[in-house]
């Protein structure tokens, strides 16, 4: 039996709520599935990812392969370096010390995002158009709408008397 860390659907309609779940590879998306080991939201801003770390570890470490899905959310959460060392054979000292710079990186990273996202930019002023100006806009577009009436009333008028005619 092959075991997948893989996305299972919930929620309503148009709006979805993912569990994340250990299930056998050959049971449908929304089946039947061996352990709920988190959440992933991805309607709210920022996404939220609510994974049962020590779960997950357990079901990479007995051979459950993750979907490409999964393995996103686990490297973002960080479960997916905290593998990769323990598969090296580090020290829990070591791990967690890594896992720490890897999270002060990640807050760096977004700490900088957040900055250059709220920079404003100024608008340029637009030159205000006088009286006269719109005046004249006014008045063309009247113009134009009575002349379109007049050719379209115009070839009604001849349709009508063609058809009396006949």
């Amino acid at each position: 039996m092959a075991v997948k860390l893989r996305l299972r659907r919930m929620g309503k309609k148009k709006q979805p709520i993912y569990k994340v779940v250990a299930a056998d590879s050959r049971a449908p998306r929304d089946g039947k599935f061996l352990e709920a080991v988190g959440l992933y939201n991805p309607l709210t801003k920022p996404h939220t990812i609510e994974i049962n770390e020590e779960r997950a570890l357990y079901w990479l470490s007995v051979g459950a392969q993750p979907t490409d899905t999964v393995k996103s959310l686990f490297r973002q959460k960080g479960i997916n370096l905290k593998h990769d060392l323990s598969k090296r054979g580090l020290s829990e000292e070591k791990i967690n010390e890594e896992v720490g710079k890897w999270e002060k990186l990640q807050e760096a990273k977004t700490g900088r995002k957040t900055k250059s996202a709220k920079t404003e930019i100024t608008p340029v002023p637009q030159p205000v158009e006088t009286e006269q100006v719109v005046t004249e806009k006014a008045e063309e577009e009247i113009s134009n709408d009575i002349s379109t009436a007049e050719v379209t009333g115009a070839a009604s008028e001849e349709n009508t008397s063609e058809d009396k005619k006949e």
